[in-house]
């Protein structure tokens, strides 16, 4: 927790709410809170610490997976390198894409209907220095006509913004948009966001490297699969689902606390009822946060965004009080 503390931002955590026009509508207040009803760090600091907390050789790179096969009770891993790995138990933590799940369970993520563009500013502060400031060090979120746009600061600088709107999960490819091309997405952003305010297009011409198109998918909140005895997902492999509760890192690294407590507890016999045990409760909580993670994809992009997410903060905020 000390390295935590070192590394965390209290103020990543203050949200600024703003309609289409740039007029600010909420403004949270931290009030001297120390940031810890609501911490945040950034991936690679995180990253670092837990990567610093293993035993060399834990982590072994260049191992790029390409398939497994079962053999008798254990476990063949073949990598795009040409080398292979026999193990007892595998775990895919391998994200949204998953190259593992489709052995774990033939169920499959369903398409959200909302579309996600990131794009990044490098040296926000000089870069775009208006925007930089209204961002606070916090976040942006701002909501109309059906749409959404979220702006993050970062530790090192930068800035990270992702439009959001119901569009076809083809998109990407029907568009013909050259996604590194900023002239040809400022351009889209002015159509798509039509009577927006032209201050948000800073973002875009300011933008570094090539946009992302990010499809949003989520799996099927009431069905589970079969325990496999050796092999289970954890994370984002186990139960991608779309970014509006900001759960998906919480969910990944309890669902890792979880799994090494039921293997290492001493409660179960064997690791098949060991991977049980915890793909009942992954599967559980997955359902409730699913849940509310797609209630929140769809009324953050409805007509009443704005007014629902300023009062659901203001509510909380007298709460709070």
């Amino acid at each position: 927790m000390d390295e935590f503390k070192a590394k965390y931002r209290p103020e990543a955590g203050y949200i600024r709410i703003l309609d289409k026009a740039v007029d600010i509508q909420f403004d949270e207040n931290i009030n001297g809170d120390d940031g810890f009803n609501r911490p945040e760090i950034d991936r690679g600091p995180l990253n670092e610490i837990l990567l610093n907390s293993l035993m060399p050789g834990t982590v072994v790179w260049d191992q790029h997976f390409s398939s497994l096969a079962h053999e008798g009770d254990r476990i063949r891993l073949t990598f795009k390198n040409g080398t292979a790995a026999h193990a007892d138990l595998v775990i895919g933590a391998d994200g949204a894409n998953s190259k593992v799940r489709p052995y774990a369970t033939d169920l499959a993520p369903i398409y959200s209907g909302n579309m996600v563009l990131e794009g990044v500013v490098y040296d926000s502060a000089i870069t775009i220095p208006k925007m930089h400031e209204l961002l606070n060090g916090g976040k942006i979120f701002a909501l109309g006509d059906s749409k959404t746009l979220v702006v993050s600061s970062k530790g090192d600088g930068s800035l990270v913004f992702y439009t959001g709107c119901s569009l076809p999960e083809n998109w990407p490819q029907e568009s013909r948009i050259d996604f590194s091309d900023k002239a040809r997405v400022t351009a889209w952003f002015k159509s798509e966001f039509a009577g927006w305010s032209e201050a948000w297009l800073e973002l875009f011409e300011n933008a570094n490297g090539p946009f992302i198109p990010r499809p949003q998918y989520c799996m099927p909140l009431d069905k589970s699969w079969h325990t496999l005895p050796n092999l289970t997902l954890i994370g984002d492999a186990a139960h991608i689902m779309p970014p509006y509760a900001g759960e998906g890192v919480n969910m990944a690294m309890l669902d890792a606390l979880e799994l090494s407590q039921c293997l290492l507890s001493g409660t179960h016999n064997d690791i098949p009822s060991a991977l049980a045990a915890y793909e009942k409760q992954m599967h559980e909580r997955f359902a409730e946060v699913g849940k509310e993670t797609m209630e929140n994809t769809k009324w953050m992009h409805s007509p009443d965004a704005l007014s629902i997410l300023v009062n659901f903060f203001s509510q909380a905020k007298i709460a709070s009080d």
